[in-house]
């Protein structure tokens, strides 16, 4: 693309670069400029224009970002997403149900290394969005880029191996709560622990089955861990409860302490012990049967923003993750408050 000023004799045809005030008016940046529009400028007293003129194998903006948009949607087929139009080198892409928003950054970053002109950004990922929010934009720098650069981000999201953008759903859960006890815990403590609990699954429909409170002690709660079932009475492991959430009495600070020596010796594995995120370091990730465990920290008895919160979201958004990978990644954007020892 050409860019620069020119006579304005010689700029019918050619994008204008800024917008201009004219008598009675005003002509907007990326018109494509007509013999009125230079007679008007002309009236101005100007001898030039600053225009943009595409070169032969250029695409328009907004081609170039339509395009880019339509092949980020062929790889996100089923993921909630929405195109919005193109207009001004921009499509926008939305939300299209409530959700917990997952972007794979490696993709997302590939093709943003290709060419500065082309651009796409996303919102945080693991954040939560309503129907409607505009999760993502694909923006196009000038008003023409090469047409091998857009081929270049096409072909790089075309061999992406997971979605770039997606929207995950609600996928509600049926939870039991069994908290911990000791004689320096007071009952209104666990009450408060409920409320919070109650209130966070709302988020997802998710809801609370049942509530146990035990004494803070390994075989105490390797015996209830087994006996954890939908109904009483029930002898299948595959009515066990879909989410199982334990809330110690004090904090898990050993791959040997009460909480997951109990998950072990209940039958369940430790697929993770502690997170990079803080508040919510001391947290425990684990299964049961194929029902997943989560050993809480301490911090998640009040309902400020912890790490307990987005492993939460994403057991009650996602059908299956690997958090033995997932969680390490989490570090960047993790110190979620300033700390004091």
């Amino acid at each position: 693309m050409i860019f620069g000023p020119v006579p304005l004799e010689d700029a019918v045809g050619c994008v204008l670069a800024h917008s201009m005030k004219i008598h009675g008016g005003r002509i907007k940046k990326g018109t494509i400029l007509s013999l009125s529009d230079i007679e008007a400028i002309a009236k101005t007293r100007a001898k030039t224009v600053v225009v943009a003129q595409p070169s032969a194998d250029d695409v328009d903006e907004n081609d170039a970002a339509l395009r880019i948009a339509q092949a980020l949607q062929a790889k996100m087929r089923f993921t909630n997403i929405e195109l919005g139009a193109a207009t001004t080198g921009r499509v926008n892409l939305y939300a299209a149900c409530n959700g917990l928003l997952g972007i794979d950054r490696a993709v997302i970053d590939a093709a943003n290394h290709i060419d500065p002109s082309i651009t796409i950004a996303t919102l945080p990922p693991e954040s939560m969005v309503g129907a409607g929010r505009m999760v993502a934009t694909v923006k196009i720098i000038p008003f023409a880029v090469p047409s091998k650069a857009v081929d270049a981000v096409e072909f790089a999201l075309r061999c992406a191996v997971e979605e770039p953008i997606v929207v995950h759903g609600k996928f509600p859960k049926r939870v039991a709560l069994i908290q911990t006890t000791l004689p320096s815990i007071k009952s209104n403590a666990l009450d408060k622990t409920r409320k919070n609990l109650e209130t966070r699954l709302r988020e997802s429909s998710s809801w609370l089955h049942d509530e146990i409170r035990i004494p803070h002690d390994e075989r105490t709660l390797a015996e209830t861990l087994q006996s954890v079932r939908v109904d009483d009475d029930a002898m299948d492991y595959n009515s066990y409860e879909q989410l199982i959430i334990i809330f110690g009495a004090s904090a898990i600070t050993d791959i040997d302490d009460v909480i997951p020596a109990a998950l072990r010796a209940s039958g369940g594995t430790v697929e993770t012990l502690g997170m990079p995120v803080d508040p919510g370091n001391l947290l425990m990730v684990g299964n049961l049967y194929g029902r997943d465990v989560i050993g809480a920290p301490g911090c998640a008895r009040s309902s400020s923003e912890n790490g307990f919160d987005w492993v939460l979201r994403r057991m009650t958004h996602m059908t299956q993750t690997d958090y033995s990978e997932w969680v390490p990644k989490l570090g960047v954007g993790g110190l979620l408050m300033e700390i004091h020892d």
